[in-house]
């Protein structure tokens, strides 16, 4: 029962994680990203101000920051549900440093992921939207969801073993498919960074025809756009590069597309081939549906809730392979072990 309980609230957890993966699309994509001027609090008011003496307040701290209601309520909201997560989260490390049996390494690790979130929302409101810095928040909101999904698997299989005698079967497979799916989780990872730094620089609209620029992408192709580190200014909001540097990101966010998506029908023939057909289904109905998101962003000038949902189909796609890599790996240790327990039976013998 204690085991159910502590399973319930991972995966609790693990779903309040996608809601704040989507709420912070949505403030970002509603540029409400600096809609409170400080933090943790707006205005410095623990919620948004509205009283006539708090808007006084708030004008007189913040006078080159008008107060708008609806942009500084969504920032707030998605900053409530984040630190609701990081108390979830916490709660996690609690029970699971109290009870014996249960995985130490994994709560740990996204606890120290959320204090580093937060401190990573701290710095896109104090360094006003940097790329590097709302790219890298994105990328902390993916892993702190893909830690949840292994600790979920993780307990979920102990609880197999405990109430099962039977050991679980897994489809045939060699090595080659273990290294071909940590290679397809790298590649979906880079084009999740391209993702977040296309986003993050104001790039996704620049190219309005498929499928390829409408401009002369390959002469005005400029490296600097991929400088983590930009020239310093005042607001990064709506972006500092020239056109020809967000083509550049843009193309290149495209180019990566195409190269995560050879190589992830790969993995998805070979894990047909190898009898994880649930797996290769998985991959490939997410594929196909961020692939779909992806194009009516471009040919639809990035529809507010089209983009949101393009955001959850990338971290689905991040989540569906890190499932599969983690179910391969658990094949590897059964086919181990099997292996030992037979060696140590026959040496026995002999």
């Amino acid at each position: 029962m204690r085991l159910f309980s502590f399973k319930s609230l991972v995966c609790l957890t693990f779903l309040f994680s996608l809601c704040v993966i989507a709420l912070g699309a949505y403030t970002r994509l509603t540029e409400a990203g600096l809609g409170c001027p400080d933090w943790p609090g707006c205005y410095g008011f623990a919620g948004v101000p509205q009283a006539q003496s708090q808007l006084q307040q708030a004008e007189a701290a913040f006078p080159d920051h008008p107060v708008e209601p609806e942009k500084a309520w969504n920032e707030m909201v998605h900053r409530y549900f984040a630190g609701t997560l990081g108390l979830l989260i916490l709660a996690i490390n609690v029970i699971a440093w109290r009870r014996r049996n249960t995985p130490r390494l994994l709560p740990a690790l996204l606890l120290g992921t959320v204090i580093f979130q937060a401190v990573l929302g701290m710095w896109t409101v104090t360094m006003a939207l940097m790329p590097v810095v709302v790219m890298g928040h994105l990328l902390g909101g993916f892993t702190t969801a893909a830690l949840l999904l292994l600790l979920a698997l993780r307990i979920h299989r102990r609880e197999a073993s405990v109430t099962s005698s039977v050991r679980p079967s897994f489809a045939t497979g060699g090595k080659w498919l273990s290294v071909l799916a940590a290679v397809a989780l790298l590649v979906t990872v880079g084009q999740v960074a391209l993702g977040g730094w296309t986003a993050a620089n104001y790039a996704a609209v620049v190219c309005t025809q498929l499928p390829v620029c409408e401009v002369d992408w390959v002469g005005q192709f400029d490296a600097t756009a991929f400088n983590l580190i930009q020239p310093e200014h005042d607001s990064y909001q709506y972006g500092v590069l020239d056109y020809s540097q967000r083509v550049s990101i843009h193309v290149t966010h495209r180019l990566g597309a195409a190269v995560t998506t050879l190589v992830l029908l790969v993995l998805i023939w070979q894990l047909w081939q190898s009898g994880m057909r649930r797996s290769g289904i998985a991959v490939g109905s997410v594929l196909l549906f961020q692939l779909g998101l992806g194009i009516t962003n471009v040919v639809a000038s990035l529809p507010l809730m089209v983009a949101v949902g393009h955001n959850l189909g990338g971290v689905l796609l991040l989540l569906t392979l890190v499932a599969t890599n983690y179910h391969l790996y658990c094949r590897r240790t059964t086919v181990r072990s099997d292996w030992y327990v037979a060696h140590v039976a026959k040496a026995k013998e002999g």
